[in-house]
């Protein structure tokens, strides 16, 4: 029998790495150690890099004030005009880039992202952030490490760090995206040939 036409077999289903009370621990985790190394968080600026790095570094900012008894100020950081894939990938919509209060000169600026892979998005965040102005210094928080890097870049925060081969997937899910939070690795898709 000639199984050529046969459709490649289903992905085996992408498991739980992280569930709803993880991402809320790991977040705490992260707001104390932001708030001891920068000793109050008084200058601290979150940036998240949209989608989902925009809703945790709104979390974290509430995580952070709960600490600290004050708002810290939290905005987006849209990068897309600074990929470098632009020419290779379709065209992408823009996100917003909001800058709270007094900017970022002069402040501690942490940019907040899901996941870090390669290090492309956040060599492109900070170009985009080098256009508005110039930080006391700038750090990271990530919700998830997963490696492989092809850039000199590493977080100053991360939510938990998983080792994971280029075959695998890494999805977050938030509840102000998809109605749930949690993180699942998986099989890339297979491509038929």
């Amino acid at each position: 029998m000639d199984n050529s036409s046969a459709p490649p077999p289903a992905a085996p289903a992408a498991r739980p790495v992280l569930e709803g009370p993880d991402i809320a621990r790991v977040l705490t985790r992260i707001a104390h150690e932001i708030v001891e190394r920068a000793k109050g968080a008084d200058d601290v600026v979150l940036l998240g890099i949209p989608t989902r790095g925009v809703h945790l570094a709104r979390r974290l900012a509430g995580k952070l004030q709960e600490i600290t008894g004050r708002p810290i100020p939290v905005g987006s950081l849209d990068i897309t005009m600074y990929r470098d894939d632009l020419r290779l990938s379709p065209p992408r919509t823009l996100a917003r880039t909001e800058i709270p209060g007094d900017g970022v000169e002069g402040r501690l600026v942490v940019l907040v992202d899901d996941v870090l892979f390669s290090g492309r998005t956040i060599r492109a965040a900070l170009d985009a952030l080098g256009d508005l102005g110039r930080p006391r210094a700038v750090q990271l928080a990530v919700l998830v490490d997963r490696g492989h890097r092809e850039l000199p870049i590493r977080a100053d925060y991360v939510g938990k760090n998983l080792p994971t081969s280029l075959r695998e997937t890494v999805k977050v899910q938030l509840t102000e995206e998809d109605g749930h939070d949690g993180v699942l690795l998986g099989a890339r898709a297979a491509t038929g040939q």
